[in-house]
């Protein structure tokens, strides 16, 4: 019998040594945070940890959203699929303001010129990849902002084993309190604590008391830099002294917190001393608000599919892994977490048929990766789908002419090619015709009663 324990023990410790040789994961997510809106972009910006950060990781120069705006941003990075096959071309509604809930499956765009519907929570069926981390023995952590379906569809429900400070909006009323004029469920948060570090402070605390055998992934969404421009007060000054005015110098600050975000969650896992077995990735949920220079268009105005509103900041570091300092030009989309992690965390190879991402360990290891089209999808207005094939991208309309683009040698989108380089876009025009007939849902599919 005391062997039989003995050995029982033994057989247990063995595998909590397995589990806590997988590295944990951290997903730094933000929202609405541009391309060119981070210090090694532009240095008007001060973000001394996102920048060190960059340093030490790989830096996808030409990540992309697969639906640049919110809602379908981050289903996809959840599921690893094209969030127009999940039928959420837009953003989730919230029609009634004083909950958030919805009573109806799918909203309709007053200004979309087909009325497509769109499907206004992620459904439970979806396969996340908390979930599947769930399956290889990750203890899964959510913080922040969710925007993928009010209660029933919180990330609790969706693999996650916990969920902090998530609302049923898709923005706070502001970054001070009341952070949500209802519902709000940081309501006993004192009136001075700004609302990302409210954020950070949680992210850290879980780090620091952290005790249990098995690995973790943690997924912190911060609401910002989502408006309301209400930038924290101690760092507005910072900005003011370099000439910014008004909601500008809120938007930086807002920025410079999100920096110090990272800064301190990365300094709680040295302190914790598992720095060394952590897996941090780093991005945002969509181009920026304001300008996106030398980027084209943006989230607002009409050209949302242009590099200023698809383009994000992607930098994922995997110690002993990932090579420090590089720079990764292959077009990528957020999309492609999903496997990546699943891949990280099973230790094999993510065959999962269901998915539209590919895992990025080849590009993390030096390695080539294959040539594919990354494709774009909204429904909002005019502007409505896109494609990247290498250096080009293809641009279509519901009425308006199509575009042509080279990447690589026209960044700002300023040249378009579609008249000079015709075999080029035909072949584009050709392909994501076919990509639409398979990935589009008929109006006729929806069940919207």
């Amino acid at each position: 019998m005391i062997k039989q324990v003995i050995i029982a023990f033994l057989v247990m410790a063995s595998l909590q040594v397995v589990a806590q040789k997988k590295p944990n994961v951290v997903v730094f997510f933000v929202d609405d945070l541009g391309w060119a809106d981070v210090g090694y972009q532009n240095p008007e910006f001060n973000t001394p940890n996102i920048d060190q950060f960059k340093k030490e990781g790989v830096n996808f120069d030409r990540a992309y959203v697969a639906t640049p705006t919110c809602s379908p941003s981050r289903a996809s990075l959840l599921t690893g699929k094209e969030p127009i096959r999940l039928q959420m071309p837009r953003h989730i509604t919230q029609p009634d303001k004083k909950t958030g809930r919805n009573t109806k499956k799918y909203n309709l765009w007053p200004t979309d010129p087909v009325q497509m519907p769109s499907i206004n929570w992620l459904p439970l069926d979806e396969i996340t990849y908390a979930e599947r981390l769930k399956e290889f023995g990750y203890y899964n952590m959510f913080i922040g902002k969710w925007h993928l379906g009010h209660e029933p569809y919180h990330p609790i429900h969706q693999g996650f084993d916990e969920q902090y400070g998530t609302s049923n909006f898709g923005h706070p009323t502001s970054y001070y309190q009341p952070f949500f004029k209802f519902m709000n469920p940081l309501k006993d948060i004192s009136d001075d604590k700004y609302l990302t570090d409210v954020l950070t402070d949680k992210a850290v605390d879980f780090i620091e008391n952290y005790d249990k055998n098995q690995p973790f992934s943690l997924t912190v969404w911060h609401y910002g830099v989502h408006g309301p421009q209400v930038g924290r007060k101690d760092l507005i000054a910072q900005y003011k002294a370099k000439g910014w005015e008004d909601r500008y110098a809120e938007y930086g600050a807002m920025v410079s917190a999100v920096d110090e975000s990272l800064g301190r969650i990365r300094k709680e896992l040295e302190e914790k001393g598992i720095a060394d077995n952590t897996i941090i990735l780093f991005t945002s949920d969509q181009g920026g608000y304001f300008t996106n220079f030398p980027l084209r268009g943006g989230k607002v105005g009409g050209n949302t599919l242009g590099e200023g509103g698809a383009r994000v900041p992607f930098v994922l570091y995997y110690p002993g892994v990932t090579k420090a300092n590089t720079t990764c030009d292959v077009p990528i989309q957020t999309l492609d977490v999903y496997p990546t992690l699943v891949e990280i965390a099973s230790g094999k190879k993510c065959i999962e048929k269901q998915i539209q991402g590919k895992s990025l360990m080849p590009l993390l290891k030096g390695e080539k990766f294959a040539d594919r089209d990354l494709h774009f999808f909204r429904s909002y207005e005019d502007q409505y789908c896109s494609m990247i094939s290498g250096d080009w991208k293809y641009i279509k309309y519901h009425k308006g002419k199509p575009q042509l683009y080279n990447i690589k040698n026209d960044i700002g989108e300023v040249r378009n090619l579609i008249y000079m380089k015709t075999a080029i876009a035909n072949k584009m025009a050709k392909r994501l015709s076919d990509w639409e007939q398979e990935a589009v849902p008929s109006k006729e599919s929806y069940n919207c009663k």
